[in-house]
């Protein structure tokens, strides 16, 4: 099923070129990037053993969706002298810190109690597919801890979608819907970027422009103008483009 999936989405761009070439290169980079996050293999609930303690991690929700409000489980437990038992450890986020990774990019999370002791959940919606990390740092009741624990790849909306998003059927379409959620996530960071740039314009504030000095003030702004109305016009393609049905 798998390979079936994948085989669809390598397939697609030949019969979606005239769509593919109205969006941006960040874009088709994106698009790459979520193709392959599809076939990456899940970790699920990772456990790391540090000195008599256990530091389990992973989603609350499985399979995590890409979009979808989710959270983080985070457990600690102090093995027994019994081989099987084990006790909760409490009040863990007082010598410790967690935070979730994902390329270059990371957020501490903030973690409460959950329902058993020694588990604690951090509420997060992931916006990328793809491989998350979590980094958990400091010392559990004066025992050093530094670990990074993998936890399930994030998978398109396609993977839980039905009736298969429109504009095709079976497995492709469900792939393309889950190229489309990314696209139009993409599209909101860029229309929100472009909204402080036009703010900061109206405002007064200096936009820097590389190559420019600060006495060429007319010039910067010019570049400045020029550069928002490209991004405009980009943005209108991507949204023309998103909206327009393939013809059959």
């Amino acid at each position: 099923m798998v390979m079936g999936a994948s085989a669809a989405r390598l397939a697609a761009p030949k019969t979606a070129g005239p769509r593919m070439l109205a969006l941006s290169a960040c874009a088709l980079g994106l698009f790459f990037i979520l193709s392959t996050g599809l076939v990456a293999p899940s970790f699920a609930h990772t456990t790391i053993a540090v000195d008599k303690y256990d530091v389990e991690a992973g989603w609350d929700v499985e399979p995590p969706i890409v979009g979808l409000r989710n959270s983080v489980i985070l457990s600690v437990v102090e093995r027994g002298e019994i081989e099987g038992q084990s006790t909760g450890v409490t009040h863990v986020f007082r010598g410790v810190e967690a935070t979730i990774l994902f390329g270059g990019e990371s957020k501490v999370l903030t973690f409460n109690p959950a329902d058993l002791p020694g588990h604690y959940k951090a509420p997060i919606i992931p916006t990328r597919t793809g491989t998350y990390l979590l980094q958990v740092q400091g010392d559990i009741r004066d025992t050093p801890v530094d670990i990074v624990i993998p936890i399930e790849d994030v998978e398109h909306t396609a993977a839980l979608d039905f009736p298969p998003v429109a504009g095709g059927g079976g497995s492709g379409s469900g792939s393309g819907g889950g190229a489309d959620a990314a696209d139009i996530i993409a599209m909101k960071k860029a229309i929100s970027s472009l909204q402080q740039d036009i703010s900061r314009l109206k405002s007064g504030e200096d936009i820097v422009v590389p190559g420019n000095d600060n006495d060429a003030g007319g010039l910067s702004y010019n570049f400045a103008v020029m550069g928002l109305s490209m991004s405009a016009v980009a943005i209108v393609m991507g949204v023309i483009s998103l909206t327009r049905k393939p013809a059959a």
